[in-house]
């Protein structure tokens, strides 16, 4: 049931007017005299105010007989990431849509797909979509829908991947279903559809993600920079560039390339550029870089919390992982060394077991070593590298259990049998698993308490033990966002709070 009220949709039209790019991704405007929906951020001419329709949610628009504008498309707009630990149906709604943005979930049957959605969420399907309906007034499966549809849009207009491979990219079992979608929810064929979309180049071309300001390019560049492998990945501060290699799998199977990411922080955006090696899994490579740059935060509720005690801080972004094993591994080789000297090792580690890639830039010629390759690696050949023998052990157990499938790190693993996993394994403990929670599972909570950097921050004092503990006190008023309080220290910005100002007796 809709519970918005007029009042509601008032300051949403004055978010419209403004052109607000804090609000893209958190409605969308339906125009009943053109019948396109579109983000608040659209550049079009803002329409009447009677002539508005504003929804949560693409499907709700959809719906609702709108189809989705080509200027300002919403398939690229920041996806909702919203917190709640007060109302369970809302929570389960979050939860749920963020499992349906994952190109991960879009393949299969329908029905057999929400069976599973709602087996992994530990509800039936009936009350998935009882609680759907009652929340969006939509389905989980028109949300499915949507998504598969919005990605297909997004193939066809910036790519050159013929319509068969965009129907198995979207998740469509098969090219009648994926032709007939197309042309009952947005009336156009493939064909047609890539021809209004103006796409005719070969290849790629750049495709604009967005976020929602504030976020500080600088400081999340530089974090990649100082963690950047060679032949892996490459930077380029002063021009806001990121690029390196990356082997995606996907039900179609394993594929290999380089991608490329510009940032255009006055416009609230980074451009991607994908080689056509990753072309078939462009929907999972913007969900990783997603991640990666973490723009989907919603830095307004963060900064509510952390602000006092953080202030300054309000830009800066969780950097996430491009691939949960990789960041696991270089976990390992960063306890209780530098970053410098972690990056050293996993440089080794990659030039002895990664697989070449040919690229057009030589900075890029190699990818991050499977499981497999880690997990069949001799000690003796892990040693020659630098790799003390307790890091040896964890990492050949770590990629034993991900080459099994006995370990999920991605960012719909379950937090705490993941974390249990983890720390169950020989050399990895709790600050290790909470690292990878951090930026592997996406966990918006995570707390390394015993980080020594951390505890220099928060000027703690006294034995490890009580460090540790004064540290997990101190956190609990940064709940739900501790993973963004950890960067913050990091880069030095925790201020105490003032002492409280003692009574006086009035005059």
């Amino acid at each position: 049931m809709d519970t918005r009220t007029a009042t509601d949709d008032d300051a949403r039209y004055l978010a419209l007017c403004a052109r607000d790019a804090r609000f893209d991704g958190r409605f969308f405007t339906g125009v009943t005299s053109t019948g396109i929906y579109c983000r608040p951020v659209c550049a079009v001419r803002t329409p009447r105010r009677a002539n508005c329709r504003f929804f949560d949610h693409a499907a709700q628009a959809e719906r609702a007989g709108f189809r989705p504008c080509l200027r300002c498309r919403p398939e690229l707009a920041p996806l909702s990431r919203a917190w709640s630990t007060q109302d369970a149906s809302e929570l389960l709604v979050q939860h749920a849509s963020r499992l349906l943005d994952d190109p991960a979930q879009w393949t299969g049957d329908d029905g057999p797909a929400m069976q599973r959605l709602a087996a992994r969420l530990g509800v039936s399907d009936r009350h998935l979509r009882r609680v759907f309906e009652a929340r969006l007034g939509v389905s989980p499966l028109q949300v499915l829908h949507t998504r598969r549809l919005l990605a297909a849009k997004q193939l066809l207009t910036d790519t050159r991947l013929s319509v068969s491979a965009v129907a198995a990219a979207s998740g469509f079992a098969s090219l009648r279903r994926f032709n007939a979608a197309l042309l009952e929810r947005y009336g156009l064929s493939p064909t047609a559809m890539r021809r209004r979309g103006g796409s005719g180049e070969a290849g790629s071309q750049a495709i604009a993600l967005g976020w929602r300001p504030p976020l500080d390019v600088a400081p999340l560049l530089a974090f990649l920079d100082a963690r950047r492998l060679p032949g892996v990945d490459a930077t380029d501060l002063a021009a806001g560039r990121y690029w390196r290699t990356l082997r995606l799998h996907t039900p179609s199977g394993a594929h290999t390339g380089w991608f490329g990411l510009r940032f255009e922080p006055e416009r609230h955006r980074v451009w991607l550029h994908a080689s056509d090696g990753l072309l078939p899994a462009l929907p999972t490579l913007i969900w990783r870089v997603r991640a990666l740059c973490d723009l989907d935060a919603d830095p307004h509720a963060i900064e509510a919390v952390l602000g006092t005690h953080f202030p300054g801080g309000a830009g800066l972004r969780v950097p996430g992982a491009i691939d949960g094993f990789e960041l696991a591994v270089r976990a390992v080789l960063g306890q209780q060394v530098t970053v410098a000297a972690a990056r050293t090792l996993a440089g080794r580690l990659v030039a002895r077991f990664g697989e070449p890639l040919d690229t057009p830039d030589p900075a890029l010629n190699r990818l991050f070593p499977t499981p497999q390759a880690l997990a069949e690696a001799s000690g003796e050949g892990l040693g020659t590298l630098g790799i003390v023998r307790q890091r040896q052990v964890a990492i050949q157990a770590l990629a034993r259990a991900v080459a099994d499938g006995a370990l999920d790190l991605g960012p719909h693993a379950d937090l705490a049998a993941t974390t249990r996993a983890l720390t169950a394994l020989p050399g990895i403990g709790a600050w290790t698993a909470q690292y990878i929670a951090m930026r592997a599972l996406r966990w918006p909570d995570a707390w390394p308490a015993a980080d020594i950097a951390l505890h220099n921050t928060l000027g703690l004092s006294g034995t490890p033990r009580e460090r540790e503990r004064a540290c997990e006190a101190l956190a609990r008023a940064w709940q739900p966002w501790r993973s963004y309080a950890v960067l913050r220290a990091w880069a030095g910005l925790y201020r105490a709070a003032p002492p409280p100002t003692p009574a006086t007796d009035s005059p």
